[in-house]
C-alpha cells in the first residue's frame, strides 16, 4: 500500500515537472495542399481522406490521438498555392502532404523549411528539390532524374542517337529534361528540346511541332502533366505524327492518363495508340486488393468519379507514413508545441503573419519521417540521404487498341527486364536486348517493327549538301558553269550510294567556290560542324582534325600522300643493256668467267682431249668455254669429277645472275628513270629545294605540322597545268623541286601529262569520305551502302568510267628509280663459287703432287738429282702434270708390271 503510494506521487510530480509524456494531445493536425481539380489531384484528395479515416479507426497506432486533415486548393498556381499553405500553417499543423506540383512545392518548401515543419509530397518530382537547399523537403516517390535514367536506357536500347523534348517550360518540364539530356549525353545521344509555356494554346504547340519536324528526328519524349500532355498528342495526331516512321515515348503522366480514364482507352485518347510510357509499379498484395474494392465502394457511393492511379496509392501511403512518424514523434516527445516566431510578429502591424508558429519539435519529427521503414500499399518505404523514397520500379507499358499492355519493367538495380524484379535492392543483372522487347511493342501506325527513329530528309526540306565547286581535276567533283549542275567521281558514288540504302533521301546539292579556285575544304567541313548544311561530298580526305568535328563514312577511295617529281626516259640510250649491273659488278662477273675458265682448263687439261693442243688453242679455248657456258652452247664437255663440280657451281650462279639481269633490265626499259635527287619522303626533307602542293589541301599542314618542312618552302599550286610548268622549271628557275600530293589527284594528273613520275611510296594511309554531322545515323547507314558497293565491283565500275576512259593502266606508287644490281647483293653467291673454284683446284693439286712426287720415286737418279736445282724441279713438276693423265696411269701400271719393268 506504501509503495502504489510513493509511485503515484512520483508519477504526479514528474507530469507536474513538465514532462510531456503525460499530455499526450487528442487531436494533431496535418495539412494538404492540392489541386483539387486535376487528374493526379482528385484521385490524391480522395486516397488522402480515405487514408485518415483509416488511421483514425485503427486501434493500432496512434491510440489515444486522431489526425485531423486540413486541406487547401492550389489551383496549379504558385501563387494561389503559396497563399493555401499559409492557411493550412496556420492551423498549427505538424506536417503538410502535397503540393503536387514541382513548382508549388518549391515556394511551399520554402515556408515550410522556416517553420521547421516537414513537407511530405507524393507527387512533386523535380530533381532539383534538393535536400540540401530545402532540408524539410520529403520526396514520397521517385525524383525525375530515376525516371529519366530509365528512360534513356530505353533509348538506349532501340539505338535511337537523336531525340526530341516536348516539355512544359516550368521546374518540373525544364529540369526533368536537363536530367533527361545527362543521361543521353552518356549513351552518346543527342536531345533536341523544345519547350512550351504553362499554360500553351493549340495553335502554339502546333508551331513547336511543325518545328520540330524540320529536324530529321522522330523520336519524340514527352514530358508534361496529364492535360497538356493529352494537348500535343492530340496537334501531332492532326499534324499527320502519329504515323509510322514516328516514337512517341512519354514520362509517367501517360500512365496516370490512362489508368485514370474511366472509358480507358476510348475514342477521345486513340491518338495515343502506338505511345510507350513508364508507370510507378505497384505491386499486387492483399493490401491493395483491400484498398481497390474500397476505392470502388467510393466510386459506387459518387464520392469520387476517377480510377485509381498511382498517386492515388501514393498519396495514401503518405498520410501512412506520416501517421507512423507521428506516432514514433509523440512516443518520444509526448506532445505536440509551436512557439511565435519574433521576426513574424514584428511584421503583424503590416501582414497578418503572426499567427505562423515554429514547430518547435519539427526537427524529430523530420528524422522520424526519414528512419521509416514500413510497408506500404506501394511496397517498402524508406528514404535515401536525399530525402527521397528509395529505388522503386517502372513498368514500362505501350497503348495497343484498345489497351494497354505491360511490356517490360525497369530499376536501376537490374536494368530492363520482361519480368518483375524480385527485388528492388537486388543486383539482377537481365537486359532486354537478349529478350527482343521490340517484337511486343505496336508502334504508331499499328507495325511491329523497330522503327528507324529519324529521317534524312523531306521533299519540303532536302538534304542540303555542299559540294566543292573545283577548278582543277574536275573529274572528281565541280560545277558546270550554265547552270551549277554538280557532276563527277564523287557525286556518282554518293548516288549510287543513296539509292542502295532501304528508304529515299530527297537532297539537293549546293556547289561552294567562287569557280576561280579551288575552296578550303576545312571550310566545307566547318559548314556541316556548325550546322551550315548537312553533309558534304566529294573529294574530302578524312584527317585527324575533320573527324574531331564531324562523322565521315566509310572510305570509297583509298589514298595517300605522295611525291612527283620529273622524270627521263631511259628508253633512247644505247648503253641502256649495262645498267642493271654497276661497274663494280660488272667486273666481277668478267673476273669470274675468265677464273672459271681458267679452272676448269686446269681440271680438264689432263683427262680431255678438247682441252688440249697448241697454245694458241688452249688460251682461245679457256676463253670462250666459260664465256658460252653462259648460253649453255659450250663444245667442251666437262669429263673429271672436280670440273663437273665446279660447272654445276657455276652455272648455278650464272642462272641467279642471268634471271636478276632480264628482271632489271625489263625495269629499266618499262619504267622512266629520275631526273631528280629526290628520291622518296628523307630526301623531300632534307632537301631546302621550294615544294608545290595543292591550294586547299590538307597536304600544306601535314608536311608543316608532321614533317616539319618551312612553310617558306611551300608553294601554292591550283593546277595540274602549273602542276607541269613549275616540275619543268626546276627550284633553280623559279619552280619546285617536287610536288606532295594525294595519289587520286596524282594517277589523273599523270594519266594526261608525260615526263613526271612518282617516288617512294605513299608516306600517310587515309581515304576520301562523306562528312556527316556527329552521331549522324545517315552516315552510318552511308559507310554500309560504300562497303555493298565496293563488295559488288560498282565503285570500280565508276573509277573506270572516269578514268579509264583511254587506258586502264594502274598508276601505282612504285619507285621510278629501278637501282642497279649491286656486288653486295650477291657476293655471297660469288664466294661460293670462288671457293668451290678453289678448293677444287687445290684438290686436283694435291692429287698432282702426291703423283709427281711418286713417279720420281720410281725414276730417281742421284746424279741427276745432285745435279739439278729448284727451278729444275719446278719445270719437271709442269711438264709431269701437262702429261695426260692416261699416261700417267700408265707409266704406273708397267712400273708395277715386273716384266715390263725389266725391258724399261
Amino acid at each position: 500500500m506504501y509503495f502504489l503510494k510513493f509511485t503515484a506521487t512520483l508519477i504526479l510530480i514528474l507530469c507536474l515537472s513538465g514532462i510531456r509524456n503525460c499530455e499526450k494531445p487528442e487531436v494533431v493536425n496535418i495539412g494538404a495542399v492540392l489541386t483539387y481539380d486535376s487528374i493526379i489531384g482528385t484521385v490524391a484528395k480522395a486516397a488522402i481522406e480515405a487514408a485518415v479515416a483509416d488511421v483514425n479507426a485503427d486501434k493500432n497506432i496512434l491510440v489515444g490521438t486522431r489526425l485531423n486533415l486540413i486541406m487547401e486548393n492550389s489551383d496549379c498556381n504558385a501563387f494561389l498555392g503559396s497563399i493555401g499553405a499559409l492557411k493550412v500553417l496556420e492551423r498549427d499543423v505538424v506536417t503538410i502532404i502535397g503540393p503536387q506540383s514541382s513548382t508549388v512545392a518549391r515556394i511551399v518548401s520554402q515556408i515550410s523549411s522556416g517553420l521547421q515543419i516537414p513537407l511530405v509530397s507524393f507527387a512533386a518530382t523535380d530533381p532539383t528539390l534538393s535536400s540540401l537547399q530545402y532540408p524539410f523537403f520529403i520526396r514520397m516517390t521517385q525524383s525525375d532524374s530515376y525516371q529519366m535514367a530509365a528512360m534513356a536506357d530505353l533509348i538506349n536500347y532501340y539505338s535511337w542517337r537523336q531525340v526530341i523534348a516536348i516539355y512544359v517550360d516550368d521546374d518540373y518540364g525544364r529540369n526533368g529534361i536537363s536530367f533527361l539530356d545527362d543521361e543521353l549525353a552518356k549513351k552518346k545521344s543527342n536531345l533536341y528540346k523544345f519547350a512550351l509555356p504553362v499554360r500553351a494554346t493549340r495553335s502554339y504547340v502546333m508551331d513547336v511541332l511543325r518545328k520540330s519536324q524540320v529536324i530529321g528526328p522522330r523520336v519524340y519524349v514527352v514530358h508534361a502533366n496529364p492535360d497538356s500532355g493529352l494537348e500535343i498528342f492530340s496537334v501531332a495526331r492532326e499534324l499527320h505524327m502519329i504515323t509510322d516512321g514516328y516514337v512517341w515515348l512519354a514520362t509517367d503522366w501517360l500512365c496516370t492518363v490512362v489508368g485514370s480514364s474511366n472509358s480507358f482507352i476510348n475514342e477521345s485518347l486513340s491518338y495515343l495508340q502506338g505511345a510507350v510510357g513508364f508507370c510507378q509499379h505497384v505491386a499486387q498484395s492483399s493490401q491493395t486488393s483491400a484498398f481497390l474494392s474500397k476505392w470502388k465502394g467510393l466510386r459506387e457511393r459518387g464520392v469520387v468519379t476517377s480510377k485509381l492511379n498511382a498517386y492515388g496509392f501514393y498519396a495514401y501511403d503518405t498520410v501512412w507514413a506520416t501517421a507512423y512518424a507521428i506516432e514514433n514523434f509523440l512516443s518520444e516527445s509526448g506532445n505536440v508545441t509551436f512557439s511565435s516566431n519574433d521576426k513574424l510578429v514584428d511584421m503583424k502591424g503590416k501582414m497578418r503573419l503572426d499567427k505562423l508558429k515554429t514547430f518547435d519539435d519539427g526537427n524529430l519529427l523530420l528524422q522520424k519521417l526519414l528512419l521509416l521503414d514500413v510497408t506500404g500499399l506501394i511496397g517498402r518505404i524508406q528514404f535515401d540521404a536525399d530525402h527521397n523514397l528509395k529505388s522503386g520500379i517502372y513498368q514500362i507499358i505501350n497503348i495497343d487498341g484498345p489497351m494497354m499492355q505491360s511490356v517490360g519493367f525497369w530499376t536501376n538495380n537490374s536494368d530492363m527486364s520482361v519480368y518483375l524484379p524480385k527485388s528492388v535492392y537486388g543486383n539482377e543483372k537481365r537486359s532486354l536486348r537478349g529478350i527482343q522487347l521490340s517484337q511486343n511493342i505496336t508502334w504508331p501506325g499499328g507495325h511491329t517493327k523497330t522503327p528507324r527513329g529519324w529521317v534524312a530528309a523531306t521533299k519540303e526540306r532536302p538534304l542540303r549538301i555542299v559540294v566543292p565547286y573545283r577548278v582543277s581535276f574536275e573529274k572528281f567533283v565541280t560545277a558546270l558553269n550554265d547552270n551549277h549542275t554538280v557532276r563527277g567521281y564523287c557525286i556518282d558514288v554518293f548516288e549510287a550510294a543513296i539509292r542502295s540504302i532501304p528508304y529515299d533521301v530527297p537532297h539537293q546539292f549546293i556547289p561552294f567556290g567562287d569557280g576561280r579556285s579551288n575552296p578550303n575544304y576545312s571550310e566545307l567541313v566547318d559548314m556541316v560542324a556548325d550546322g551550315v548544311v548537312d553533309a558534304a561530298v566529294g573529294d574530302i580526305a578524312i584527317v585527324t582534325d575533320r573527324s574531331k568535328l564531324v562523322d565521315f563514312t566509310q572510305p570509297y577511295i583509298s589514298t595517300g600522300l605522295v611525291i612527283v617529281v620529273p622524270v627521263e626516259s631511259a628508253k633512247s640510250s644505247a648503253w641502256v643493256f649495262l645498267r642493271p649491273f654497276s661497274a663494280c659488278m660488272w667486273g666481277v662477273i668478267g673476273a669470274f668467267f675468265f677464273l672459271i675458265g681458267i679452272v676448269i682448263w686446269v681440271l680438264e687439261h689432263r683427262v680431255n682431249s678438247d682441252f688440249r693442243g697448241t697454245p694458241k688453242r688452249q688460251c682461245m679455248t679457256i676463253f670462250l668455254f666459260s664465256f658460252s657456258t653462259l648460253f649453255q652452247s659450250q663444245q667442251e664437255d666437262t669429263l673429271s669429277t672436280l670440273g663437273r663440280f665446279v660447272m654445276m657451281v657455276w652455272l648455278f650462279l650464272l642462272m641467279v645472275i642471268t634471271s636478276s639481269y632480264t628482271a632489271s633490265l625489263t625495269s629499266f626499259l618499262t619504267v622512266q628513270q629520275l631526273s631528280s635527287p629526290i628520291n622518296g619522303i628523307d630526301s623531300l626533307i632534307a632537301n631546302n629545294e621550294p615544294i608545290g602542293y595543292q591550294d586547299g589541301s590538307f597536304a600544306r599542314s601535314y608536311m608543316i605540322n608532321s614533317l616539319n618542312i618551312h612553310p617558306k618552302r611551300l608553294v601554292p599550286l591550283d593546277s595540274s597545268e602549273a602542276y607541269a610548268k613549275v616540275l619543268q622549271l626546276g627550284p633553280k628557275n623559279g619552280g619546285v623541286s617536287a610536288i606532295v600530293e594525294e595519289l587520286p589527284y596524282v594517277e589523273l594528273f599523270l594519266e594526261n601529262k608525260s615526263g613526271f613520275g612518282i617516288v617512294g611510296q605513299p608516306f600517310t594511309r587515309r581515304g576520301w569520305g562523306f562528312a556527316f554531322p556527329r552521331e549522324s545515323p545517315l552516315a552510318l547507314d552511308l559507310s554500309s551502302a560504300v562497303l555493298n558497293l565496293s563488295e559488288n565491283g560498282e565503285l570500280q565500275r565508276i573509277h573506270k568510267k572516269w578514268f579509264c576512259q583511254t587506258s586502264c593502266s594502274s598508276h601505282t606508287a612504285t619507285s621510278l628509280d629501278p637501282n642497279q644490281l649491286q656486288f653486295s647483293s650477291f657476293w655471297g653467291l660469288f664466294l661460293v663459287c670462288g671457293v668451290a673454284a678453289i678448293l677444287a683446284l687445290l684438290l686436283f693439286l694435291l692429287r698432282a703432287i702426291r703423283q709427281f712426287i711418286r713417279f720420281n720415286k720410281q725414276h730417281r737418279n742421284p746424279v741427276e738429282v745432285s745435279s739439278t736445282g729448284c727451278s729444275h724441279a719446278v719445270y719437271r713438276f709442269f711438264d709431269f702434270i701437262d702429261k695426260k693423265e692416261e699416261a700417267i696411269k700408265n707409266m704406273f701400271k708397267q712400273q708395277n708390271d715386273p716384266i715390263t719393268a725389266s725391258n724399261l
